[in-house]
Order: structure tokens, then C-alpha cells, then sequence
């Protein structure tokens, strides 16, 4: 429509519900709801005390993943979940539930910091301006959080809890026996008792402070400890397993990322790895996130196994100890601590060539070749298509079972994060030791009896032979057979064997490893540690916290040349001295002492750990939460036995880090006795992603997706043809468009009715602008519906429905209740349109109880429009906690359904029968039916398998 018959349009119809009009009213209404309170969620040891219709109403929890406050803003696939869960929250509210909905904000993030590296500008500044900036963009959405609820991560009021928090986890041991988390004092009085033995032989008295420390310190459940990172010098900082990409790069930057040693925070999420596994049964969660979760914690069953070597032993687990007689080799990971003790000075007499990589000597050989598996990602180095490598390290070792000498090999394909870092080798029966043992020519051993045809020859062998199924053979040696046995009786024996030998033991392992929680940063949580001159670690006491950032003047860690392994970090924390080295009174008893304050800072995965127990009570400064309040909203209760949020929307990308780190802490804060939900959430919804067409030019440089133009199936910028193809919407991509663009050109509600219309809200779906009108269509109809578009006055009347629009009006409040109680939006919204076609298409008024319900029916998903109508209608309370209508089963089902009849599959006959018909009156009037009568022309009848009221198959015989 052109401009002047645009403007000619709106003379005629003034009151005709158009973009600017919904500005109006969506800022009108949203201004109402701040000024109300409207979203305003009581607690039960407050507002609700006392009144006992509040306390009655059922609550639910509902809740987004963290945003973090990009710079660049909201793009229209980010609110997707946003808007999705404030229906949800909306419909809540209206049947009966008291509802808590809010949005805090994950800030400590790298962004922000990389900007003030390169700007000198503190990240706080550009943080809060992206917070602020988002706010906005949401705030037009209409969403109905609590806002008293927000909060950043940033916020030193709340990063003083992450630090209570970490102090509660570092101050805690786990108890193996009790299979929870106890606090630290009570293993020290174990200790200290006798109740618990000292290893070695002295008493806890005579160990030294460090000893004493150090001794700890391999209980804590938060510990510092010189391992196995991920460095990443491009970065200046170790990252953890899961900010590494397949291809051994940083997940930020795309640096390379390397092995390193360095002493660093971790948390030991290991002791948990059972309950982590066990509790994800009793969670609503999508099958594929559990699955995710459970490959994650990689629990196995075997048997830890010791090989003598030098008058010590390398110890090793193995899911199959029955093939023990057939480990010809041992192969360490290259960063094992072992390899530097059992590498002689030079080759033994008689090792082949094939095995010393070409090296003068031993060392020479070793430090090669970790130098070479350190440039290697875990994925890389565990890739099943790649040439084995590795080299002899210059010892044997004995295989306990024969007393065979058998060589001791690194590799890359073994990794010190499985298992002890340490493989048995038995090629006859692993492809990966078959490779490597014809590389190296090692001896293969059958020790399995081969089912198919291959004979026990392995030098005729091709590949491995892997059986759960197969006999044992060739596996005897002094004091133990195996031979004739089968895999699962075999496994029973040798391992009830080796612990008769104090050789070996069954055992249970786990792919999880410990948390690596350190990071070389300047904008993150400060860990609440300071050390003394003997290095040992101290917390500070709760009255110093928070421990807040200090000023710096360079916010970046050191880095490096991207591709230098042989560098270590350096923090910007470690430049301020004077903060650094103080001079404080711990509590202790020890007066005033000298420390140095740890210059590390938490991961960014810190604050996310456990912000949905903040919602609950946001303005607490004495504890991390009430008792009380924790309990009632996310304690246990019937159908959600370990507790937690009622509903967590987000993307399915996190499926291990924050949902497991979260799980975690969750854990150890009940074990501790502060909440009473084991587990965070309850019930998770993985929405899907929004995408856009990425245009590129012949370069391959994305253009404006908004400057180009389709001509005869193509698609031309600035009159150079371009591709397409559908992907992620974003900035850099030119293909982003604003939730603000929508709004202004159509009104926020249009943009959430097309979002939650544009299908399942669980799979991802192209945006099309050019579609979103159809949405803005539908509220102008419903407008005309209840307002004269030129007087602006009430169109309803105070007549009854007839009996059409009545099941009509029904049928759409049974579909639309069941489908926001189910997360299926978009199919809600078809049945609000057809119900608004309905009465559109009748041409006359409409009853006012049909209209109110109209309105009532689509308030959850365009809230504003619905809130100026409810008012209109002469309502003077808001929409948002009006009741929700509910369906009458007399006018919400068909008078009559199709019933078909098949005989030998083909359809012969439709009837037309009630819909609560029962099997066998439907088969009774089934046969009775002419045409049924016909086709059957005499035949038997074999069987008649009814599904009423839709179905009749006839068998014949």
C-alpha cells in the first residue's frame, strides 16, 4: 500500500490498531506494569506470611539460561527462549500459580575484557552499558519478570556468595563412606583422633604445617595442585577440556592451545561422578542432553591392575581383565609422571630400531616426542583414521599374569585424562594396539577364540578381533586359568585373582575429570585465598567479603606468541603489588601476618554456578539464602524428587559445562546443609535456534542481507550475483536484524506472536520479515473483533453465542490450555486464529463473553493488546492475573466424528459416529452399515480390531 492511500486509510479508520498505535500501548502498558508491581512474586517468609490464599497457590519456577550483555545488542533470535518462557510464565500466573520469573545477567565474560585490553577502558563500564542496552531491548519485548530479582554477576553483592560459595567447596572433603560432602574441620579431628589413619607411619602431631597442608589438600574438594593443562599463550591463560575445540584450538580466538604443568585451582567434580550419573534419572530432560552428560562422566567398569617394573609398579585400568595374557606392551600418555623415572640414559641391548623414533638415546627419543603430542588437541590424538605413533621409552615392565617382559611405549592415542594415564596393550583384541603393535612389530597374542573363520594365526590377520561373546583361550600361567571361560566368568576370576595377589582390584573409572577453575584474567570473581610464607593456602573469613576487584592499569594476562609452548602465565592481578602482599588478621588466632593474595580468577562459569538460588533471595546479605524461601521453591516435592527449577529454557549447546558445573555445586551445597534441592532444575527445554540467510560475494564476505535482491531465482548485491545459504544470525555475518527494527515496524507483539509461531519452539527455523505481517494481520482482527476502527467504540454485545461459536470458543480454549501447559506455542496460535477467523466470518458482533474470552485466550502471548482490550471491555484490573478460561466438555468435543472402515486394508465405508462412542458399539454399527455389508459380500469374518471412535479394520477370512 502506497504512502497516501496508507494515510488515507488511517483518516478513514483512526482507531485501526496500526505499529504506531501498538507503540503507544505497549509503552502505556509496560510503564503500568513497572509502576504496579505487577510481576512482583512474593516469598513465603514475607509477603505471603499471613495470608493463607497466597500460601495456598501452587508456585512454579520458571527460568531462562543467563544471557551475557553483548556490546553489539539483541538480535530477534536471541529473545526466542525469553519470549517463549514469559508465555509460559503468563500462562502460569492465570491458572492459579504464583510465579517467579526474572533475568539476571552472566557479566564476567572475555569480551568485555578484550575490549578493555585493547581500549584501556575498564570492563565494568562496557559491561554495564550492555546491560543497560539489553534491559531496553527486552524491556520493549514485554516480558513479565520480577525485576526486584535482577541482578549481574559482576555485582560485588553477589560475587561475595560465589566466594562463599567457593570457601564452603574448599573448606569441604568428600566422604566416601557417607557418600556426601563433610566439612574439612571434621576429617582434621579424624586425623587428629586417630579415628583415621595418617599414611606413612606418623601420627598427624608430628607432620609439620605444610605437611599437614599438603596432606589436605588431597581431600579438598577445591585444591590446587601442579597438573596437566591446557595452555593457551595467544590467550595468556589455561582453558578448560571443554573450551578446547575438536581441533586442539581455543574456543575464543582460535589460538592454538597446548599441554602444559602449572599449579592451578580445580574442583574435584570427580567425587561426584556416581550421583551425577544417577540423579539424571529422576530429571525431566530431553533424552539426547542426558546421553550428552552421561558420555561426559564416561563411567566404566574393570579392574586397576599393577606391572612390576624396577622394583616399583605402573598401574593400569581395564574394562577387560580377562585378556591380561595377551597384553604384549604397555603404553604410558606422553605427560605421564612415570616416563621421566623409567627412562634409562641409554637403549637396552637388542631394542629394535623401528622403536627409537630414530634417537640417539632415550631422553632424546621422549622429549621429541611429547614436544610433538603437546601440539595435539585430545580429539586429534585419539583419532581412530590416523597413523599410530609413539616411542619405546627404554624399559620393560612384567606382565604379572605369565611374567612376560613387555616393552613400555608412549603414545599419543593414550591420555592421562582416562583411566591412570596407563594402557595394557593387547592388540589381538583392540584395533587401535593391533595398528600400533604392526607399526612397532610387536607380538600379537590370540587369546580369544576367533568366531569367524580366522583361525587363532594372527600373523594372517588383517584387524582385531573383539568379542564379549567368545571362550577364553591361551590364558594360563601360575595359579590361574582362564581358559574355556567365557568373557564375563573370566573377568569374575582374574579379578578376584589379582586381589588375592595385592596385584590388582575391580574397580569402577570415570571419563570426568577434575575442574580445572583457574584462570589468567583480570575480570573475573577473586578467589577469596590468601597464602603464607610457607605457601599454604588460607581462606578469608565471610566478614571480608566480598574481595573485590582492584584497580589495574593493564587488564590483560601476558601473552605470547600463539605457537610458543614454553611459556607460563602471568596475571594482571600479580602487577598490583599493594594488593597482592597484605598484612591481615585471618581470625585465627594468629593476629596480624603477612600474605599473598592468590592472582588468579574464577572461570566465567563461576556465577552461573548457582544463580537460580539469588532469584529466590535477591537482597539477602546474611545468607545465601533463606531456608525457607529455598524450600519452598525449589524443594522436593512430588514428581520432582531432587527439587529444582520448575522450568530452565536455554540452548542446547550447554549440555555439559554449565549443566554440569551447576549440578555439581548444587550437590555439595545440599551435602553441606544450605539448600534442600540436590539438584538446580528440574525440568529443561532446549529451544531451538532461530537462523537467517548468510549472503556471500565471490570472496566469500558476507554482505548486507538487506541490500540484496532475488531476480529469476538468483540472488544479486549491488549487481554482482551472491549465494545463499541458511545459517546463524549474527553481526558479523550481515544478516542480523533487531527485535527493535520488528517493533518499531509492527509492535512487540507481532514479533512474539511470529517467533512462537514460526514453529516448534525444540527446532530451529528460518526468519523471513516479509512473513511477520501475517501475525500483525491477526491482531488487526482481532482489534476490529471488540473495537469500531472509526469511533474506537465496543463492537461486543450482550447477546448469547450461538451454538457454532460456542464450540467453536471452547474447542479453542481446550487446544490452547493444553498447548501452553506442552510449550507448543505455535500451534496455540493457530488455534487463537481460527477461533478469531471464526468470528470474523460471522459478520455480526460479538457476544461479550466470547470476546472476553478472545482476549483472555491470547494474553499470555501478546500481553499488551490484551491488557488495552481487558480494559476496554470495562475491565479496571490488569489481564495479567485473570483467571484463564476453561473449556465445557459439552461444546469442547465434536457432535459427531469420521469413523473409517477398512476391509483387507482398503477403505470402504465412513460413518459418521459420537465421539464417545464405544468399541463395540462402533463395531456393532460398523457391520450393520450397508456399504460394509456389500464389500464383505458373504465373507468371514476372522477378526475386528475397532479404535474408536476413528477406526474399524475388518479381517476377512
Amino acid at each position: 500500500m502506497s504512502e497516501t492511500n496508507t494515510a488515507a486509510s488511517e483518516v478513514a479508520a483512526p482507531h485501526r490498531y496500526t505499529a504506531v498505535m501498538a507503540a503507544d500501548i505497549e509503552a502505556r502498558w509496560q510503564d503500568f506494569w513497572d509502576a504496579e508491581g505487577t510481576y512482583e512474586a512474593p516469598n513465603p517468609n514475607g509477603d505471603l506470611a499471613g495470608d493463607p490464599a497466597l500460601v495456598a497457590k501452587p508456585k512454579k519456577f520458571v527460568m531462562d539460561m543467563f544471557p551475557y550483555p553483548s556490546g553489539a545488542g539483541l538480535h530477534v533470535g536471541h529473545p526466542l527462549g525469553y519470549i517463549a518462557t514469559d508465555v509460559f510464565a503468563r500462562f502460569q500466573r492465570m491458572t492459579g500459580h504464583n510465579v517467579l520469573h526474572t533475568l539476571g545477567f552472566d557479566a564476567f565474560g572475555l569480551p568485555a575484557e578484550q575490549h578493555a585490553v585493547q581500549t584501556g577502558e575498564h570492563p565494568r563500564i562496557t559491561t554495564e552499558a550492555a546491560i543497560n542496552n539489553m534491559k531496553s531491548q527486552l524491556r520493549r519485548l514485554g516480558l513479565g519478570h520480577d525485576k526486584r530479582r535482577s541482578f549481574a554477576t559482576i555485582d560485588p553483592d553477589y560475587y561475595k556468595w560465589t566466594q562463599w560459595i567457593f570457601l564452603q567447596i574448599f573448606n569441604s572433603w568428600y566422604d566416601t563412606e557417607a557418600q556426601q560432602a563433610r566439612p574439612i574441620a571434621e576429617l582434621v579431628a579424624q586425623f587428629e583422633s586417630g579415628e583415621r589413619a595418617v599414611p606413612g607411619t606418623r601420627a598427624w602431631s608430628e607432620l609439620s604445617a605444610v605437611e599437614r597442608a599438603d596432606l589436605l589438600s588431597e581431600y579438598r574438594l577445591a585444591y590446587a595442585s601442579d597438573a596437566p593443562v591446557n595452555w593457551c599463550p595467544g590467550l595468556g591463560t589455561v582453558l578448560a577440556n571443554e573450551e578446547v575445540t575438536a581441533d586442539g584450538r581455543s574456543e575464543r580466538g582460535n589460538f592454538p592451545v597446548f599441554k602444559a604443568k602449572l599449579r592451578q585451582w580445580n574442583m574435584r567434580i570427580t567425587a561426584y561422578a556416581d550421583r551425577l550419573l544417577d540423579d539424571l534419572t529422576e530429571l525431566d530432560w530431553p533424552e539426547a542432553i542426558k546421553l550428552q552428560q552421561r558420555n561426559w562422566i564416561g563411567r566404566s567398569e574393570g579392574a586397576r591392575v599393577d606391572f612390576p617394573i624396577d622394583g616399583e609398579r605402573i598401574t593400569v585400568f581395564t574394562t577387560r581383565p580377562d585378556t591380561l595374557f595377551g597384553a604384549t606392551y604397555m603404553v604410558l600418555a606422553p605427560e605421564h609422571p612415570l616416563v621421566e623415572k623409567f627412562t634409562p640414559d641409554a637403549w637396552p641391548e637388542g631394542t629394535h630400531d623401528v622403536w627409537t623414533g630414530g634417537h640417539a638415546t632415550p631422553a632424546e627419543a621422549v622429549a621429541a616426542y611429547r614436544a610433538q603430542a603437546a601440539s595435539k588437541s585430545d580429539v586429534e590424538r585419539q583419532a581412530e583414521a590416523k597413523d599410530k605413533t609413539g616411542v619405546f621409552i627404554g624399559s620393560y615392565a612384567t606382565n604379572p599374569v605369565n611374567g612376560e617382559q613387555v616393552p613400555v611405549f608412549i603414545a599419543d592415542y593414550v591420555l592421562m585424562g582416562y583411566g591412570t594415564g596407563a594402557i595394557m596393550a593387547v592388540p589381538a583384541g583392540d584395533q587401535r594396539d593391533f595398528e600400533f603393535a604392526r607399526a612397532f612389530e610387536l607380538p600379537i597374542h590370540c587369546i580369544v577364540e576367533p568366531t569367524d573363520g580366522r583361525g587363532t594365526d594372527t600373523s594372517t590377520w588383517e584387524n582385531a578381533f573383539a568379542s564379549y561373546d567368545a571362550k577364553i583361550i591361551n590364558s594360563t600361567g601360575e595359579g590361574v586359568s582362564l581358559d574355556g571361560l567365557g568373557v564375563a566368568e573370566a573377568k569374575a576370576r582374574i579379578t578376584e585373582w589379582l586381589a588375592g595377589q595385592g596385584i590388582g582390584e575391580g574397580t569402577v573409572n570415570f571419563r570426568l575429570r577434575d575442574w580445572l577453575f583457574s584462570r589468567q584474567r583480570y575480570w573475573g570473581e577473586p578467589f577469596p585465598i590468601v597464602y603464607d610464607e610457607d605457601g599454604i593456602a588460607h581462606s578469608l573469613p565471610e566478614s571480608m567479603l566480598p574481595l573485590e576487584l582492584p584497580e589495574v592499569e593493564d587488564y590483560s594476562p601476558r601473552t605470547f606468541d600463539p605457537d610458543d609452548a614454553n611459556t607460563s602465565p602471568e596475571t594482571p592481578l600479580s602487577r598490583n603489588e599493594d594488593w597482592v602482599d597484605v598484612t591481615l588478621d585471618l581470625g585465627d588466632g594468629r593476629g596480624p601476618r603477612k600474605y599473598r593474595r592468590e592472582t588468579n580468577t574464577m572461570p566465567n562459569w563461576a556465577g552461573s554456578c548457582w544463580y537460580e538460588l539469588r532469584y529466590l533471595d535477591p537482597h539477602n546479605d546474611r545468607k545465601l539464602v533463606d531456608p525457607a524461601i529455598e524450600q519452598y521453591w525449589m524443594g522436593p516435592r512430588e514428581g520432582m524428587p531432587h527439587g529444582g527449577v520448575d522450568l530452565y529454557v536455554g540452548g542446547a549447546e550447554h549440555a555439559v559445562l554449565h549443566l554440569l558445573y551447576a549440578r555439581f555445586w548444587s550437590k555439595v551445597l545440599f551435602d553441606l546443609g544450605h539448600v534442600s534441592s540436590p539438584e538446580p532444575f528440574h525440568k529443561l527445554f532446549n529451544q531451538g535456534m532461530i537462523q537467517a540467510f548468510v549472503y556471500r560475494d565471490s570472496r566469500g564476505i558476507a554482505v548486507p542481507a538487506a541490500e540484496v535482491e532475488e531476480r529469476d531465482g538468483a540472488y544479486y548485491y549491488q549487481g554482482e550475483k551472491v549465494s545463499r545459504l541458511l545459517g546463524k544470525m549474527g553481526k558479523s555475518l550481515k544478516n542480523a536484524v533487531t527485535p527493535d527494527e520488528i517493533a518499531a515496524e509492527y509492535g512487540a507483539d507481532t514479533l512474539r506472536l511470529y517467533e512462537m509461531a514460526m514453529g516448534p519452539l525444540d527446532v530451529s527455523r528460518p526468519w523471513d520479515t516479509r512473513a511477520v505481517v501475517g501475525q500483525f494481520r491477526l491482531l488487526q482482527r482481532l482489534w476490529r473483533n471488540v473495537v469500531d476502527e472509526s469511533t474506537g467504540a465496543l463492537t461486543v454485545t450482550d447477546t448469547e453465542a450461538d451454538e457454532d461459536t460456542l464450540r467453536a470458543l471452547h474447542k479453542a480454549i481446550d487446544g490452547v490450555r493444553q498447548d501452553l501447559e506442552g510449550l507448543r506455542f505455535n500451534t496455540a496460535i493457530a488455534k487463537v486464529t481460527e477461533l478469531n477467523n471464526h468470528l470474523t466470518k460471522t459478520g455480526g458482533s460479538v457476544p461479550r463473553p466470547v470476546a472476553e474470552s478472545l482476549v483472555l485466550l491470547i494474553a499470555p502471548l501478546a500481553p499488551h493488546i490484551a491488557e488495552e482490550l481487558w480494559r476496554k471491555l470495562g475491565h479496571t484490573d490488569s489481564v495479567v492475573h485473570q483467571d484463564f478460561p476453561v473449556a465445557d466438555p459439552a461444546y469442547a468435543v465434536d457432535e459427531a466424528v469420521t469413523c473409517v472402515v477398512q476391509i483387507k486394508g482398503k477403505v470402504k465405508a465412513r460413518l459418521e459416529v459420537s465421539p464417545s462412542i464405544s468399541d463395540a458399539e462402533l463395531e456393532k454399527v460398523a457391520l450393520a452399515d450397508e456399504k460394509v455389508v456389500a464389500a464383505l459380500a458373504g465373507a468371514g469374518i476372522r477378526k475386528v480390531i475397532v479404535r474408536a471412535p476413528k477406526l474399524v479394520n475388518i479381517v476377512t477370512a
